[in-house]
């Protein structure tokens, strides 16, 4: 795309995605300073540099509560030192963020007095904590499905309920599935995806344990737990106190039918009496880590916060294999120093942003977005009510297969959820600046990956604070430890820094703060 724009003028653009908005115009608002000469300070040989250290061996992996781990986030910390660049919290860059690893869970269950051996007819699926859930009754679900269309919950209370519910999604008479209407499968039919959205369903309505059947799948997964709970380091990782999940099982369909002999051929919800027992015994051992803070203070809405962050944190080291982990994240890490640097300079110069920006650096991403979930759950540095937006970066040093052959793009993931204006300036800044492709693909609310609840800026999105998720997408080296620094596209890794750079100068700077006009109330 051609840019027509004179740097620092209004700009005026067609704005598109993949998801057929309609065309808007939008003027990006000039800013007191050009920030292209501040810009200029990210370059892809100090990306290189950084990411060489950062991704070295030496570094063993960074997996969470490891001598890795502590190694990255000990140079993260010199690193700012060095740029001259504070922490918000005194004499110390890193925010203490307690952890627990819980055991694969020691599971009995029984039904009308008859107890189901585990791992045969049943599996439990994630590692809710130790208690025991009795009743009198299940509530059928029939799919667990709930859409704006459809749903199996109408007239039905869960609240407090085991929840019984199958795999699949129902079809009308012409074959075409019920929440789409085409004979497309969507992100309710089959797999993992479908079974975790469920879930999250029944979670939200209150369900207190879910038993999901899938006689297709059931074999696979229940290997595949049972082998988990037989090795030593089988155990997930949550913050102290947090309760993991709820209690959830996958089940056959001999169980299903057990429990409800029409389980196969009933689509109607109801309740189900039966008499069934659940008892749970996990233990916990403590687990040190932390994320690294590092702030600009703003000049003049210092209150106002921009959080830019990415995650620290990669596998470790797995059958004698240092898992170096290049791109995820150490690529959305060293972007995250270098954009520090390039506002640092700015400040030096007496132009420096008018809200505070807070660089974030978070652990135990790859266990469950646990350092992002403790900084928005359980100890915000600053009150989210003042947090404006985030900006995440999360693996933008690679060139997916999709992508071979026009290498400049980068996936968007979130921007027009909660917030219109936040997606205008993100395509505007783009248009501006660094005129990259940018896919929506991975940004559908049916995209059956739903990578959109998969990185760290989703725990600043569900507290309606407007996100984005700068995104490179998965490669043939994802979690792998051939994840290596020689394989990064720096010049790309340059341009798509910049970019985030460019928007968040946009962000701190313009007069208005952003606008949560989606945010839900």
């Amino acid at each position: 795309m051609k840019n027509i724009f004179a740097l620092g003028c209004l700009t005026l653009f067609l704005y598109s995605c993949s998801s057929s908005k309609k065309n808007e115009h939008f003027s990006l608002t000039p800013t007191f300073a050009d920030p292209t000469v501040y810009a200029q300070t990210i370059t892809s040989n100090e990306l290189k540099e950084l990411l060489y250290t950062y991704a070295s061996d030496e570094f063993q992996g960074r997996e969470t509560g490891t001598e890795g781990q502590k190694k990255a986030v000990a140079f993260l910390a010199q690193q700012y030192q060095n740029m001259g660049v504070p922490s918000p919290m005194g004499d110390t860059y890193f925010q203490n963020v307690p952890l627990e690893i819980q055991s694969f869970p020691e599971t009995n269950i029984s039904i009308n007095g008859k107890a189901l051996p585990c791992f045969v007819d049943y599996s439990p699926l994630g590692t809710p904590s130790t208690q025991h859930i009795g009743a009198k009754e299940i509530v059928y679900v029939s799919y667990g499905i709930e859409t704006d269309t459809y749903s199996n919950y109408n007239n039905i209370d869960v609240k407090d309920k085991i929840v019984l519910m199958k795999a699949g999604e129902p079809q009308n008479e012409d074959g075409s599935f019920v929440t789409s209407e085409t004979k497309k499968s969507t992100i309710w039919t089959s797999g993992r995806g479908a079974r975790n959205l469920k879930r999250d369903v029944a979670i939200a309505k209150g369900a207190k344990a879910i038993i999901f059947m899938d006689d297709v799948s059931f074999g696979r997964v229940s290997n595949y737990y049972q082998k988990k709970s037989e090795k030593s380091d089988h155990g997930a990782m949550a913050v102290q106190g947090d309760v993991l999940s709820i209690p959830h099982f996958i089940i056959n369909d001999i169980v299903g039918k057990s429990l409800y002999k029409n389980i196969l051929t009933d689509n109607s919800s109801k309740s189900i009496k039966t008499d069934i027992e659940i008892d749970i015994t996990t233990e916990s051992d403590s687990i040190k880590s932390e994320n690294v803070l590092a702030f600009i203070k703003g000049s003049e809405k210092p209150d106002e916060i921009l959080v830019i962050s990415s995650h620290l944190d990669h596998e470790g080291i797995k059958d004698g294999q240092i898992y170096n982990g290049a791109d995820d994240d150490g690529s959305g890490t060293v972007a995250l120093l270098e954009i520090a640097e390039a506002f640092k300079t700015a400040v030096k110069e007496g132009k420096g942003p008018k809200r505070s920006i807070l660089f974030l650096h978070v652990t135990g991403e790859e266990k469950g977005l646990l350092g992002s979930k403790y900084y928005t759950d359980f100890a915000p540095v600053f009150p989210l009510e003042n947090t404006i937006a985030n900006l995440n970066i999360d693996m933008i040093g690679r060139v997916d297969d999709k992508h071979t052959d026009s290498p400049n793009y980068l996936y968007i993931i979130g921007s027009d959820r909660l917030s219109t204006e936040l997606h205008q300036i993100s395509e505007a800044t783009n248009e501006t600046y660094t005129e990259m492709t940018f896919d929506y693909t991975y940004n559908a609310e049916n995209d059956p990956n739903r990578f959109y609840y998969r990185s760290d800026h989703y725990n600043f999105a569900k507290h309606n604070i407007p996100a984005i998720f700068y995104f490179n997408g998965s490669h043939a080296d994802y979690h792998k430890p051939t994840d290596t620094p020689d394989k990064i596209a720096y010049d790309l890794l340059e341009t798509r820094t910049r970019l985030v750079f460019y928007t968040a100068w946009q962000l701190a700077n313009q007069e208005q703060r952003i606008v949560a006009d989606k945010a839900v109330q």
